[in-house]
């Protein structure tokens, strides 16, 4: 379905996911209401279209926009939400340092952890829903950069580069006690090794950070009062 110029969004349907942390050895089960992924990264393109700007060091329009911290990634949601005709889902306070998830809203959104581990799994129980070099762009088959989203196979779901390309910004703080705010990225991106390319491995970052391999992807819930995972 298209929800605004250039973006397909792909209707996800209820599930339950298991999360898992290697480093605390902790698993914890999320029940999810359906909800709507995009089909792909978001671009270089659509992000210079409602920014104006254009971070990061790839130049193709269809690349996935790289080097934007978690903070530019949520201001993105809401300034395109605003263009779409959309409520936002986000409310900064007077500083623009502290943020609010409003679970009522309509608008553009980045995934929860566990929305982005089920839409990624699709319904399957390995690591991978396909062969690494037919669904991934890492490591061993990328030379070492970015490359423009949809050009491996998607997931059965219709969703492209869930695996490798870049790391995405998931909405969730990783750990607060022990790393404060920092939040969750998934996915893997062209840099790693294939054991990064999995549906489980979690990958933590400071909201601030930014990097060549580091993008996003947008979603939006289905109804209204969708809670946080």
């Amino acid at each position: 379905m298209d929800a605004g110029a250039g973006i397909t969004m792909i209707a996800v349907p209820p599930g339950q996911v298991t999360l898992s942390d290697r480093r605390t050895e902790r698993r914890w089960s999320v029940e999810l209401a359906p909800y709507q992924l995009a089909a792909y990264q978001v671009t270089q393109a659509l992000y210079a279209q409602v920014t104006g700007e254009w971070p990061g060091t790839s130049e193709g329009d269809e690349s996935p926009v790289e080097g934007v911290s978690w903070w530019d990634a949520v201001r993105f949601c809401n300034a395109l939400s605003r263009r779409d005709g959309f409520v936002p889902a986000y409310h900064f306070d007077a500083g623009g340092v502290g943020i609010e998830w409003d679970t009522s809203a309509d608008g553009y959104r980045l995934p929860t952890e566990a929305e982005w581990e089920h839409a990624c799994r699709a319904g399957m129980s390995g690591p991978r829903y396909g062969p690494l070099d037919e669904i991934a762009w890492y490591r061993g088959n990328s030379h070492e950069r970015v490359h423009d989203v949809g050009g491996k196979r998607p997931n059965p779901w219709g969703l492209y580069d869930m695996l490798g390309n870049v790391w995405e910004w998931c909405w969730d703080v990783y750990d607060a006690e022990v790393y404060g705010t920092y939040r969750v990225l998934r996915g893997g991106g062209w840099f790693d090794e294939h054991w990064s390319c999995r549906a489980s491995v979690r990958r933590r970052s400071h909201p601030t950070f930014q990097v060549d391999d580091v993008g996003f992807r947008i979603a939006r819930s289905v109804g209204a009062d969708r809670h946080p995972a």
